[in-house]
């Protein structure tokens, strides 16, 4: 069971992206401190997905949902360059959260299929994903609608946390003993 939270502002596409996913059931929770949480499998992985809105008064309470995650997916409008700067200081903020230090990044650039969309590199330099240091992180062109740039996003995730799911493991039994002294 792998914990991917997908994150974004309101209205990015994130539960297109889902829909997209052809997931199964889909559990729906509504905590009253708003925000909505919905948590599915995809394959073999547990997605909580979530909706940030843009109220920093809530934010405490995210960290609930932190601990354990492989990987964040934040989904960004490309057509919405009013709120990239929002979008780039959510971002930043959330993955300074010491319990986010050692999770992967995909970031989809998404509606590319709407006029006037950004491409990736520009919503990457939006963002300031080169900032980025001590991370793996990736930005792929996605549109939701037409399903495309969507599973190639994801494919890279699942390879990206394999491989360092296998490097942690390898690193416990070189170092067995005093493995917990590194934090």
């Amino acid at each position: 069971e792998l914990r991917i939270l997908i994150l974004g502002l309101d209205g990015a596409g994130k539960t297109t992206i889902l829909y997209r996913l052809q997931i199964g059931e889909v559990v729906t929770t509504k905590p009253t401190i708003g925000f909505n949480v919905e948590t599915l499998s995809y394959k073999n992985l547990k997605l909580n997905v979530w909706d940030l809105g843009g109220l920093t008064s809530i934010r405490p309470y995210w960290r609930c949902y932190y601990a354990d995650t492989a990987a964040v997916i934040f989904v960004v409008d490309s057509t919405d360059k009013d709120r990239m700067s929002t979008a780039s200081k959510e971002l930043h903020l959330m993955l300074q959260e010491e319990e986010l230090q050692d999770a992967a990044l995909l970031v989809f650039a998404n509606k590319q299929d709407q006029p006037g969309a950004l491409s990736a590199s520009e919503v990457s330099k939006e963002l300031n994903l080169v900032e980025l240091k001590d991370r793996s992180w990736s930005i792929v062109a996605s549109s939701a609608i037409k399903g495309e740039g969507i599973t190639e996003g994801l494919d890279w995730l699942i390879d990206v946390i394999k491989e360092e799911q296998l490097a942690g493991e390898n690193l416990y039994f070189q170092s067995a003993g005093h493995h917990h002294h590194h934090h």
